[in-house]
């Protein structure tokens, strides 16, 4: 049973209706069904009608206007051969078909370790109908704790893996949180990432992890004050979206950012 004060329980309340109205969006990451690289030669794909290829540098879709696909930005169907351009990590929402409205299925196009591929999202998902918010843990208030921040002078791109095996990814560190947990008497140093308006973001594993809760979570914070200190809140500690689907390329924390501790706090492993 939590402790916590009326008021800080109220925000962390809102803070995970928002959370689980945000995975609950239209063609969001629980609609996910397929992720399929793109081949040199036109080729089908499963779930989704069309011919598809790339050469490289441009993805290209060849349809029939009787394959009943439309671009998602403006509703026009496909009738010919449409392409695309998109920098590594870059997404397209790209054409949509399907159902009595024509956008069961949006097929988002994606550029991943410099070679294309597409995602399907389909509105249908049982994933995505079945759901109803992500587990968590009770409120710990003893799991909010105070960071030091400390810069790098520069940036530092670090090579991680992702939750595909053949997508490789970049941490890009901006410095370490430096903190201590309840119970334990030495400090831990995190590598952060720099989100909008200056917030951290840390990837982390914890001793819950396969157990109670996935392979590995995050945990944002508020910009640093100008001491350089942020609250680290793991009751706001959240999946990524390999957690809900197998066709994420999420990052996986880079070396050392592991906790010797079970950080019972934040969302669990998600209901199958």
């Amino acid at each position: 049973m939590s402790t916590a004060p009326d008021a800080q329980l109220q925000r962390w309340q809102r803070f995970r209706n928002n959370r689980n109205a945000a995975l609950a969006a239209e063609h969001g990451w629980l609609t996910l069904t397929s992720f399929q690289w793109l081949e040199s030669q036109p080729s089908a794909v499963d779930l989704v009608p069309g011919l598809w290829s790339t050469d490289g540098t441009t993805a290209a879709l060849a349809a029939g206007a009787a394959d009943g696909l439309t671009l998602v930005e403006t509703g026009d169907p496909v009738d010919g051969t449409i392409t695309a351009q998109l920098a590594d990590e870059e997404s397209l929402m790209w054409v949509q078909s399907g159902g009595p409205d024509g956008r069961q299925v949006v097929v988002e196009l994606a550029m991943r370790a410099g070679k294309y591929a597409i995602r399907t999202r389909d509105s249908q998902s049982p994933v995505f109908t079945e759901f109803d918010g992500v587990p968590t843990f009770d409120y710990r208030p003893d799991f909010v704790v105070e960071a030091r921040f400390e810069a790098f002078a520069e940036p530092e791109d670090v090579p991680i893996a992702t939750a595909n095996p053949l997508v490789d990814g970049v941490h890009r560190s901006v410095g370490e949180l430096v903190f201590r947990l309840p119970g334990k008497d030495h400090e831990y140093r995190l590598h952060a990432e720099e989100e909008k308006l200056g917030a951290l973001t840390v990837t982390f594993h914890d001793e819950t992890n396969g157990d109670s809760t996935d392979e590995w979570r995050k945990v944002s914070t508020a910009r640093p004050r100008p001491d350089g200190t942020v609250v680290l809140d793991f009751n706001r500690a959240i999946n990524y979206p390999s957690a809900f689907t197998p066709y994420g390329t999420c990052p996986m924390p880079v070396k050392n950012n592991s906790l010797d501790a079970r950080i019972e706090a934040g969302e669990k492993q998600p209901n199958p």
